[in-house]
């Protein structure tokens, strides 16, 4: 059942916790690759399979299909695209038993378990089928930030209702999760590709020599065939080429498809880490359901891509959340975390808020959605809760008295609380007000977890006169509240812009 609270400040806000907690979930799994990075272990290993005679092969296959069958949709498909990965390595003429290459690929296989640490940063936006919702209701697709073994982080997705009374449900969580068929050979457009060799000072003739016979749009295997010409007709690589081929292949490999099966629920897609800087995590994706002028409705997400060592903004795009575009994004101002779309053009162009400085709040507008420069810090730390950096929760929420900002402070002993600022709907540089005080600040058991002392949140969404915002606590687990948009609005146009 659901409770409501009254807030602990003066603002007059009426702030709901619902009875809804998403927890981590160890026994969600997939079944990832397992191989080791020197070749004479891989040898060994294959070795020692091959040395069986075929009823010791079926024995062994028997006992991990008993073990993980009931763990995964199809094991042994997984497990067969793992044999595939080492298949060159198997010193032998002869043809393999199917049971033979099953376990194999068992033994180049592993479970990883993605949310055993942490289920957090969850955004949310109306799902793209509302046949089934009732009257006055709402479905929506809710994101979530999973981590796992390693803090290596991935997006999970979540469906559920908003009753026309405000009620929250989610739809059952499958014991199953799985990854999507990555596009083998996905589509660029050269103007794009050349924007950001130019960003990453490739402009010289063996770049410009790859991309010549390239169309306007073109294929992985068209680039790659290019590539290998260019490699051709120059065989004693000097460094300079070996760089340049290097880093047309790492771009491309960065922008890639990804397609799931529609038979899947929403929570049993996971879109886990694919290209080399996104290879320990893929974090705090922010969804937005955008429409453009035409009426027709693009979900985009930045997120934040890391390899251990860098971050990088990325872009996702999808209409159906069944197939995907993952793409880099380009422009100078692409930097740092936290960047947010907003959902509609404004006077003709896409509008972004982000945080070049890691400090304070920026805005910025491109004619394209892939290309960002120019950003115009709008806020700044104002008060003691929010006095070491600020950020926003996910995109701007557009209201008929401007756009509601959900906000992040970060004070005193690194507390994360959430806030809320307005923006003029026509000029969103121009500031209408602010709240002075949280709206949402960590309370008991929520201020519990990995990173203790946080709400976070990666995107809310309206419900009649009623906003939705799910949060992290904590980076752990995530919940829901939903706040009175009339009393948020009256109390930011109350304040005012100027700090208290």
């Amino acid at each position: 059942m659901d409770h409501a609270t009254a807030s602990s400040y003066t603002m007059k806000i009426t702030l709901r916790r619902h009875e809804v907690t998403l927890l981590p979930e160890s026994a969600r799994v997939i079944i990832r690759p397992f191989i080791p990075a020197e070749l004479h272990r891989i040898t060994t290993i294959i070795g020692r399979a091959l040395a069986l005679s075929e009823e010791e092969v079926v024995s062994h296959l028997n006992i991990v299909c008993r073990d993980f069958d009931s763990r995964h949709l199809d094991v042994e498909l997984l497990v067969q695209s793992h044999y595939e990965k080492v298949r060159h390595h198997v010193f032998t003429n002869r043809t393999l038993s199917r049971e033979r290459q099953l376990l194999i690929g068992a033994l180049f296989s592993g479970e990883y378990a993605l949310e055993s640490a942490a289920l957090f940063n969850p955004s949310i936006v109306p799902h793209p089928d509302q046949t089934t919702a009732p009257a006055g209701g709402l479905r929506f697709v809710m994101s979530l930030r999973a981590t796992g073994e390693g803090h290596i982080s991935s997006i999970e997705f979540r469906a559920g209702m908003i009753s026309a009374s405000g009620a929250i449900t989610l739809d059952p969580v499958s014991r199953y999760v799985t990854v999507p068929d990555v596009v083998t050979n996905p589509g660029y457009r050269k103007r794009r590709f050349m924007i950001k060799l130019h960003e990453m000072n490739l402009d010289d003739d063996y770049a410009a020599a790859v991309m010549a016979p390239l169309a306007d749009s073109f294929t992985r295997s068209e680039l790659y065939k290019s590539l290998a010409t260019i490699k051709q007709e120059n065989l004693l690589s000097p460094r300079n080429l070996s760089r340049t081929l290097e880093i047309i292949q790492w771009l491309a490999d960065s922008n890639y498809e990804l397609r799931f099966n529609p038979k899947l629920a929403m929570s049993e897609r996971i879109i886990f880490p694919v290209s080399l800087n996104e290879s320990n995590g893929i974090e705090d994706a922010r969804f937005v359901r955008f429409v453009e002028d035409d009426q027709s409705v693009m979900y985009y997400a930045t997120y934040t891509a890391y390899n251990g060592r860098a971050i990088l903004p990325q872009l996702i795009e999808t209409e159906n959340f069944l197939d995907f575009r993952v793409l880099t994004l380009n422009g100078s101002a692409v930097q740092n975390k936290g960047m947010a779309l907003f959902p509609r053009r404004i006077a003709g162009r896409y509008a972004m808020l982000s945080r070049q400085d890691d400090e304070n709040l920026f805005l910025m507008y491109s004619d394209n959605p892939h290309h960002w420069s120019d950003p115009q810090m709008i806020l700044r730390p104002c008060e003691m809760w929010e006095s070491v950096k600020i950020g926003n929760c996910g995109s701007p929420i557009e209201t008929e008295a401007g756009w509601l900002v959900i906000t992040h402070g970060v004070g005193p002993m690194r507390k994360y609380c959430i806030g809320a600022a307005l923006l003029d709907l026509n000029d969103p540089s121009k500031v209408l007000g602010r709240l002075r005080e949280p709206l949402l600040a960590p309370e008991g058991n929520e201020r519990e977890g990995y990173v203790p002392n946080v709400v976070y949140s990666c995107g809310s969404l309206l419900h009649g006169r009623t906003l939705i915002l799910p949060y992290a606590m904590s980076d752990k687990a995530s919940a829901i509240a939903s706040i009175s948009l009339d009393e948020l609005l009256a109390a930011l146009l109350a304040n005012g812009p100027e700090c208290g």
